[in-house]
């Protein structure tokens, strides 16, 4: 092996090279290090000039003396009132008053560091700062209950790096105004705490219908959670989020020494007893539609906070006059049935089908006893989902005067039956929906087959999970009556569905508009033929089908839903203007022992709204060119042998043998007449026919008759947008 020697010349020019790598290196880092040395430094001075600014400010004058003066205010669309975010209830407490605990509570969850600053964190300051340049917006906040109070008194709820900067200005000037425990007790006589109460006291009554100083360690804690989310953690509106929150607050407690860990360990275990939930007067004429309202302003990024103290000015689309007519309809037509327990209740869902306005919104009978939102729950809609075979019939090419065979049908195992076992033989396919034969609806979707049923649901609106069954006919699986009612929208505008809305603009205190509605959003998902023909049809069923409880006297169209043992009743109709859908049942989905069919109490409830909704469009028509129904006398069928004993009284309904089937067409001459005739029925009712099997969606179906074509003269219907939605 060769060693080659390195001379000294290029040793010395390595350690020269390394010498100056060292020293650039070394310059390098001092730079930096300068750079963060004058960096921190200018922060420093920053902070200490602030705190120098902040100091040097003057005191707040007549502190003392504020009260709450909250005036956002939700309006209806004609400008009234509906909504004020006010003290519902406000109680003044005074410091000694308060209870340490909760006291404790409220500084452990919110400001643990209150009796140390002087009205802002510096070190959460620095933290949430970072948050916020790293995000480039305000996502993290650093309030101290100083600064709470502060925006509480005199700022907007604007995320907003300004408001930040002024909210720590006045919290600065509070300090030097009032000491800490004045501090403390103005906010907690100030802060809203969620369901109407604004301070501690009116949230012990709200919540609890106790004093401050009698509520138990877990009632405090849970008050001391609210002020982070009222809406979201107040017990009526969600007690298991309540639980968690309470539960959160008692171990910050227990963490920071307030209390020992066997309180710890009893009050996070201890029941919450709330009183009943406060009745809300005439500061909410429409409380149903207003949960709908914020929770909409939710999705459009206010909170809570912002709404009950921002003062905003929020229009919405709610006609007043429509809203108060259903609140009335709603109490007047149940009462004269007899629907008066607390779980029979109503739901009322209006809008307008060309630009997506709602204009009524009941989920129940009376919010001061369930909050609980029907308009949004999934119960079957028995006939009413009928007309969605049919239009997927028009679709296909059917005529609404086609023949179809209104006799007994067995498919698979499933063999339904008309109510009061009254079938007509040949009958068009408009009068079979007219008199809601069930025994045509089933031999239909058999024809048009139950996939194209569920895909004109599906682009319709309607999300809820469907059997892949022949008893969906019947209306056997869930909707919800806001999806059914809007789908409903698309036979009276020409086949669009429009999504509704509820809220129009926003206005600040200074009238700044921060938000308004965009265009309306639809899509044509039905052809304009289909909703022609499916209108005229549907108009007959209110002229004299089912529906005929719900005539307004002016053009109307619409369908009446029964349930087996009458568990659900509806009544789902419209105009060329306004769209809207009834639902009455019991809550616990038991049998109804009243009988209350589509065509009572539902078809007199919508008639009573629809005419104060319709008002102001006259007797407008709808926007379609006419389309002839033909009439063809019935051949009655011939009963089955074992049914040729059955009495001719209509029977309660038997499982699939939906009670909206009529046997005549003829209605009765007044609703007070048709509900007379039902409760004299409903005594001569007996249920003799066996539970009829449903059919498996693989099982082999022997062949249904097939329709049976009538030539007619054709309809010129062309597939145009209608003029009314140009």
């Amino acid at each position: 092996m060769v060693r080659i020697r390195r001379t000294d010349s290029e040793t010395s020019a390595k350690a020269a090279a390394r010498k100056n790598m060292i020293k650039k290196e070394n310059k390098f880092f001092k730079a930096v290090k300068i750079t963060c040395i004058l960096g921190v430094a200018f922060v420093l001075a920053g902070c200490v000039s602030f705190n120098l600014y902040l100091s040097s400010l003057p005191p707040i004058e007549n502190l003392n003396g504020f009260k709450p003066n909250i005036v956002t205010k939700f309006h209806a669309h004609d400008g009234e009132i509906i909504k004020t975010f006010t003290a519902y209830t406000y109680s003044r407490v005074e410091m000694k008053d308060v209870p340490q605990d909760f006291i404790n509570a409220l500084i452990a969850t919110e400001d643990k560091n209150f009796y140390k600053h002087h009205g802002y964190d510096i070190y959460g300051l620095a933290r949430s700062t970072v948050q916020n340049l790293l995000a480039r917006k305000l996502v993290q906040g650093a309030s101290t209950i100083t600064q709470q109070l502060a925006r509480i008194l005199f700022l907007s709820n604007e995320k907003t790096f300004d408001r930040k900067l002024k909210e720590l200005v006045i919290a600065a000037r509070i300090e030097k105004t009032i000491s800490k425990d004045q501090i403390l007790e103005m906010y907690m006589n100030n802060v809203y705490l969620g369901s109407g109460a604004y301070g501690v006291e009116g949230a012990a009554e709200i919540y609890f219908n106790k004093k401050l100083k009698q509520l138990s360690l877990p009632e405090l804690a849970l008050i001391a959670g609210l002020p982070q989310a009222p809406s979201v953690y107040s017990p009526f509106n969600n007690l298991d989020l309540a639980i968690q929150r309470r539960n959160q607050v008692l171990l910050r407690m227990y963490k920071m020494k307030f209390i020992t860990k066997e309180q710890y360990e009893n009050a996070k275990e201890a029941k919450v007893k709330l009183s009943a939930m406060p009745r809300y007067y005439t500061t909410n004429k429409a409380p149903y539609f207003c949960d709908l309202v914020l929770a909409e302003l939710e999705k459009l990024g206010f909170d809570e906070t912002d709404i009950s103290q921002g003062g905003y000015k929020v229009v919405t689309t709610l006609d007043y006059n429509a809203q108060k007519a259903a609140n009335e309809a709603i109490i007047k037509n149940m009462n004269a049935y007899g629907l008066k327990g607390k779980n029979q209740q109503a739901a009322v869902f209006s809008f307008s089908p060309v630009d997506g306005r709602i204009l009524a919104y009941a989920g129940g009978k009376d919010y001061t006893q369930s909050q609980y939102d029907r308009v949004q729950a999934i119960r079957p809609a028995g006939s009413a989902f009928k007309p969605f075979v049919y239009a997927a019939a028009i679709e296909k090419g059917i005529n609404p005067n086609d023949l179809i065979e209104d006799a007994p049908v067995t498919l698979g195992g499933w063999s339904p039956h008309n109510y009061g076992n009254k079938y007509r033989g040949k009958i068009p396919l408009h009068k079979a929906l007219m008199v809601s034969s069930n025994v045509c609806a089933a031999r239909l979707i058999k024809e048009v087959g139950i996939r194209s049923v569920i895909q004109i649901v599906r682009v319709l609106g309607i999300t809820t999970p469907l059997e892949y069954d022949y008893t969906i006919a019947l209306g056997s699986n869930g909707t919800k009556l806001y999806e059914i009612t809007r789908a409903y929208g698309a036979f009276a505008n020409g086949g669009y569905i429009v999504e509704p809305y509820a809220i129009e603009s926003v206005e600040t205190s200074r009238g700044k508009v921060v938000y308004r509605a965009p265009q309306v959003r639809k899509s044509h998902q039905l052809s304009y033929n289909t909703a022609a023909v499916m209108t005229a049809m549907l108009k007959n069923v209110i002229k004299g089908g089912t529906g005929a409880a719900a005539n307004i006297g002016k053009p109307a169209a619409g369908k009446t839903g029964t349930t087996d043992d009458y568990k659900d009743a509806s009544f789902i109709g419209y105009t060329p203007n306004v769209v809207t859908g009834v639902w009455v049942g019991n809550d616990d989905n038991t049998i109804n022992t009243k009988a209350v069919q589509g065509g009572t109490v539902p078809a007199l409830i919508w008639r009573d709204i629809m005419k104060v909704a319709t008002a102001p469009y006259k007797n407008a028509d709808f926007d379609y060119p006419e389309v002839q129904l033909l009439d063809v006398k019935p051949k009655a069928a011939p009963k089955p042998p074992e049914e040729e004993e059955m009495p001719e009284q209509a029977e309660a309904p038997q499982e699939n043998q939906n009670p909206d089937d009529i046997q005549e067409s003829k209605p009765a001459k007044t609703p007070a007449d048709i509900i007379k005739n039902f409760k004299q029925n409903q005594d001569a009712k007996n249920k003799q026919q066996e539970q009829a099997p449903v059919p498996p969606a693989a099982q082999q179906t022997p062949p249904a008759q097939p329709i049976q074509q009538v030539q007619t003269a054709p309809v010129p219907i062309p597939m145009a947008v209608p003029e009314s939605l140009h």
